[in-house]
């Protein structure tokens, strides 16, 4: 029996590099989108066949495509999309904030992830497959002025959404909410918070379980 497929945007680090060795781990073939040409590469050399590098920038609707075009090319179908790429902001709040990076955070946040879904849907129809978008424990509640907050606010709402819209075709949609995760979206290292792993573990979670059930969202917070 052929591997399912997986695609995964923000590939080359944090959570996007631990789900995809936590699905080949656990049988996937997988696609790895990000713009880090050599970390994309470096880590698809680890999986041999089962990975197929492709640089991009999720941000471009047309790379998208180009991506996801290869990769059912390559390994002939699509099951599972991974719309994890996203960032944060370096000055936060709304009258300090620079309104240029409100639209780089949007683009990657918002819109990078409607890219994901647009251009992964008509292949995961054919295959009753599954939908998984990185939100955050910070679209979960209300923070201070926190404007990356509310793009994750949007992912939930959006995930919720497209779990309505696709089971109707027997597909599936799950959110992944982590509190902070010590990766390098920030400056400074986090050792007593949830790791890569943590989050990548709940994808695999999310996407081995029966047709029948559908895990909407994993909300998962540090012990620490």
């Amino acid at each position: 029996m052929a591997s399912k497929v997986l695609f995964i945007t923000g590939a080359s680090t944090g959570i996007g590099a631990a789900t995809a060795r936590a699905a080949v781990a656990a049988g996937w073939s997988v696609g790895l989108m990000a713009r880090s040409a050599d970390k994309l590469e470096a880590l698809a050399g680890e999986f041999g066949d089962a990975a197929l590098a492709l640089p991009g920038d999720a941000t471009d609707l047309a790379a998208q495509e180009d991506a996801v075009a290869k990769l059912v090319d390559h390994f002939g179908g699509l099951d599972a999309a991974f719309a994890n790429a996203g960032k944060g902001l370096d000055t936060p709040g709304t009258e300090q904030g620079d309104p240029a990076e409100w639209r780089q955070l949007i683009d990657l946040n918002i819109m990078a992830l409607l890219y994901t879904a647009r251009v992964s849907l008509p292949h995961l129809r054919e295959r009753k497959g599954h939908l998984i978008l990185t939100g955050s424990a910070a679209g979960r509640r209300h923070i201070s002025g926190s404007i990356y907050g509310a793009t994750k606010w949007f992912v939930h709402g959006y995930a919720g959404n497209m779990a309505e819209e696709m089971r109707e075709w027997g597909g599936r949609c799950t959110v992944i909410a982590p509190g902070m995760v010590d990766t390098p979206f920030f400056d400074t290292p986090k050792p007593d918070k949830l790791k890569p792993e943590d989050a990548a573990n709940a994808v695999v979670y999310a996407l081995e379980q029966p047709e029948r059930a559908a895990i909407r969202e994993v909300f998962l917070m540090p012990t620490g």
